[in-house]
């Protein structure tokens, strides 16, 4: 785990930060005395602090990234975002990328083929509207009017109460249970409790995805249930070294400790056993933007019968340099994953996949009401359900077309369902959900 974005929130930050500050710096300062007596002198005769070991560098590393995280924004829901210097984000904890920064931005972006490609806000009567906002999503604690300055990144603050939901559910903060899915198509889900309507690509050779999906708050029945939409890369084999990439939104009570939508990024090299995390929970994953908090809420969101908003994922491997970038909207980086993470996605995703996912707990023996998508079933179209629209994937040569042979499967369709098609503005769609218990799916 990530220990350096481990910070306690309280209901009053201010007074906490005013009083715990004083502190922070008078045990920097004996820290640095204590370390005096080993200090050398450099050739202009000003003093070299001198650490003799990993630990006391790492010790010093999170005393100094703690003062950095003065600066922060306290969002409408509660959440509270630190400002974290780019190379102390818990991406540079791992071994091989300690004393490192993050990568340059790749040069070569995917190249639009043909058709149509979307993103930020649709409309009833505007459905092909690119829009020009670069992020393609907005987050409910831009509204404090605060941001992060260059060179660090906003890092939504783990809780206390973060930590105790998941020990409570003997779980490990910040992944998935061991064996818990994943959410792959040809893994049968029935007896993990994940259920699915999604669309796939297989049987090729990918080297990205892209979409752009409308955001709901989906109601979850209980904290131990999830409801998700997303983008997943997938390579290997259903077993123990399945890797996959994750990008999408996400209601989870026992993460997040409510039921907002929220902005997220998963991964994993060994199935879901021991590797990978949701967003920047492990070392793992290196954030490049200074305006997009991962885990953070989303809004505003999609109303029934009312006015759509969507946002637009890609998540590409740099030819370059061989790491898989997440894009968001029109061209804002997010961050990437590094090739080294994994083993069959080193070299190219075997299966791209579209859709949603919820945990069914079967409460009472019954099945959870738990919604996926808009909670609404795919007949019901447009500002009703949920859909993914322009659904595309990279190919060998770093062009994005259009997702031909999509496939498409419900392991519930009484529960949750899928439907598709093709043409016009939308490209290759699909819309999916529904409400979960049902008299159809009792």
């Amino acid at each position: 785990m990530a220990s350096c974005c481990f910070f306690i929130a309280y209901k009053r930050p201010r007074p906490i930060i005013a009083i715990f500050v004083p502190f922070l710096l008078l045990f920097l300062f004996f820290f640095l005395a204590s370390a005096s007596a080993s200090a050398t002198s450099s050739k202009n005769g000003t003093a070299r602090v001198v650490l003799h070991s990993g630990e006391e560098l790492l010790r010093f590393q999170r005393v100094k990234a703690l003062l950095a995280r003065i600066r922060r924004a306290s969002s409408p829901d509660g959440d509270v975002i630190d400002c974290v210097p780019s190379p102390l984000q818990p991406a540079f904890e791992h071994p091989r990328l300690r004393g490192q920064k993050p990568e340059e931005a790749p040069t070569a972006r995917p190249k639009r083929s043909h058709g149509h490609v979307g993103g930020g806000e649709v409309v009833a009567d505007d459905r092909d509207d690119d829009g020009d906002d670069e992020h393609g999503l907005q987050q409910a604690w831009w509204a404090s009017g605060e941001s992060c300055p260059e060179g660090t990144i906003p890092v939504r603050r783990t809780t206390e109460a973060d930590l105790l939901r998941a020990s409570s559910a003997a779980g490990r903060f910040g992944m998935k249970p061991r064996g818990g899915g994943g959410g792959v198509a040809r893994r049968d889900s029935t007896s993990s409790g994940h259920e699915h309507a999604v669309g796939y690509v297989s049987g090729g050779q990918f080297y990205g995805a892209k979409a752009s999906l409308n955001v709901w708050p989906a109601q979850v029945a209980s904290p131990a249930e999830f409801s998700l939409s997303q983008i997943w890369l997938i390579s290997g084999f259903f077993g123990n070294d399945l890797n996959t990439i994750e990008a999408g939104w996400q209601v989870s009570p026992q993460l997040y400790g409510d039921n907002n939508p929220r902005f997220f990024t998963y991964w994993t090299n060994d199935a879901y056993q021991e590797t990978g995390c949701y967003n920047l929970h492990c070392s793992g994953f290196v954030q490049t933007n200074s305006r997009i908090a991962m885990g953070a809420a989303i809004s505003p969101l999609s109303s029934f019968t009312g006015r759509q908003f969507d946002i637009t994922l890609l998540i590409w491997k740099d030819p370059k340099q061989g790491h898989w970038w997440l894009q968001l909207g029109s061209g804002a980086l997010v961050g990437y994953w590094p090739s080294f993470l994994f083993s069959h996605l080193g070299a190219r995703a075997d299966m791209a996949q579209f859709g949603g996912e919820v945990v069914n707990t079967r409460p009472s023996g019954s099945h959870t009401p738990t919604q996926m998508g808009s909670g609404h079933f795919p007949g019901e179209g447009y500002g009703r359900a949920a859909y993914f629209r322009n659904v595309q994937v990279v190919d060998w040569d770093n062009n994005l077309i259009p997702a031909a042979d999509l496939r498409l499967l419900a392991d519930h369709p009484a529960c949750y369902d899928i439907a598709g098609g093709q043409g016009g503005a939308w490209g290759r769609y699909f819309y999916y959900g529904g409400p979960g218990r049902n008299a159809r799916c009792p």
